[in-house]
Formats: C-alpha cells, sequence, structure tokens
C-alpha cells in the first residue's frame, strides 16, 4: 500500500493505493483491501466515510465486475463517493487481480456532511457529490462508434452536472481522462480543446483496455470547486 497525504483547495487529502494480495475471490481481494484502507484511514482520525472518489482496477473484466460490487457493499451510506472502474492489467505489479485508488478529504469544519446526487434513474455510480464546497463528478462514459461521437456526448454531460452542483467548467480544478489504449491522445486533446474553451489547471491522462461495457472509449473524472 502506498499513502499520500496533501494539502489541495485548501483542505487536507489523504490518497490510498493497493493492489490485493494474490491467491483469493476478486470479491475477497476487494474486501481486504477497504479493510486495509478503513485501518490506515482511522488511524488519522478519518474513517471511509471521508472518503470522495475512489477507482477500481481490474485485470479482467470478471474481477472488475465482481470488485465493483464488493465496492458497493462496503461503500455505502454515508461512504459513498464519485467513482469509476477500469480494466487494466498492465496496471498490475502483483499476480493480484484487484487494486484500488481511494481518496479522502478531511473537511476545513468539523460536522460538514457530504451531499450525494444521484443519475435520475440512480445508477451504481453516483451522478456527483458536495463535500465541503468542492465537486466530485463520477466517472462518465458512453458507448457510440468513435471517440468524437463519446466526447460529445460526454462533455455536455459533465457541463449539465457541473451546472447542477452550482459549479462549470471554469471552476474545474483537475480533469483525468483514461483513455482506450486503441486511441490517440492528441487526437483526445484536440477533441476537448475544441468543446471545452476553460483553462484546466490540472490534465491527467491515463491508458487502459476496458471499462463497465464495450465499446467504451474514454471514461472522464472531474473535480471543481463550487
Amino acid at each position: 500500500m502506498t499513502k499520500k497525504i496533501f494539502s489541495w483547495l485548501g483542505r487536507e487529502f489523504v490518497e490510498l493505493s493497493s493492489e490485493a494480495k494474490s491467491g483469493a475471490t476478486a470479491t475477497e481481494q476487494a474486501r481486504e483491501i477497504f479493510l486495509r484502507f478503513d485501518e490506515e484511514l482511522r488511524a488519522m482520525v478519518l474513517a471511509l466515510d471521508n472518503t470522495v472518489r475512489t477507482r477500481l482496477w481490474g485485470r479482467d473484466r470478471e474481477s472488475r465486475n465482481l470488485g465493483s460490487e464488493e465496492r458497493v457493499r462496503t461503500l455505502s451510506g454515508k461512504a459513498r463517493s464519485a467513482s469509476s472502474s477500469y480494466i487494466a492489467p498492465l496496471h498490475f505489479d502483483s499476480d493480484a487481480c484487484v487494486a484500488l485508488d481511494l481518496l479522502a478529504m478531511r473537511p476545513s469544519r468539523s460536522g460538514t456532511e457530504k451531499i450525494l446526487k444521484e443519475y435520475d434513474p440512480p445508477i451504481v455510480p453516483l451522478r456527483y457529490l458536495i463535500y465541503d464546497s468542492v465537486v466530485f463528478l463520477s466517472g462518465v462514459t458512453a458507448v457510440l462508434p468513435t471517440l468524437e461521437n463519446q466526447l460529445r456526448d460526454i462533455l455536455p454531460r459533465i457541463s449539465a452536472s457541473l451546472a447542477d452542483a452550482g459549479s462549470s467548467w471554469d471552476r474545474a480544478v483537475k480533469v483525468s481522462f483514461h483513455l482506450h489504449r486503441s486511441q490517440q491522445l492528441e487526437t483526445l486533446r484536440g477533441l476537448f480543446r475544441k468543446i471545452v474553451a476553460a483553462e484546466i489547471p490540472e490534465m491527467e491522462y491515463s491508458f487502459v483496455d476496458g471499462y463497465s461495457a464495450e465499446g467504451k472509449l474514454i471514461e472522464i473524472e472531474t473535480t471543481a470547486r463550487r
């Protein structure tokens, strides 16, 4: 496990990342990671309730699906967070089939509660959450023929979620793009600039091999100030 503690947006964040111990089912691997994450957070007088974003990595589709189901069971109620999940065998340095990244935030005022916004109708991922005036959107995807088609569907939906949360692209502080390995990074950058004019301080890119469904070519996570 790796742990990073840092200041960002005037708040303290804790980032935990871990691959599971090999030799168990994907469900058991995800459960074991969350138990360790819970212990680490409690040692810092935090809890899983402070989770604002998680990324789940699966070695294959079955691992991704089983790990995601366990995440839903573990991060329920006040622990729900913005979320995303990927199939990415090259992400792993061990024989594990599940890995997790968790971002927790210590709010600037005690007693601050998350505002959780569902899709309508509700689906597994949250649409977004607001915590101490910071907006965290779950990863957004689409199943359409080309990367351009998908971006022209995804980015207006992100715009609408930001507006609904009292924010905008001009208030975005970080956008993370998880691009299918078959696609070109420069193509993504050019298409994004055509659609979103805002200057975003932090743009993060990675390549993956799959998502929650076949046909998806990108998943985009967004964090913004309210």
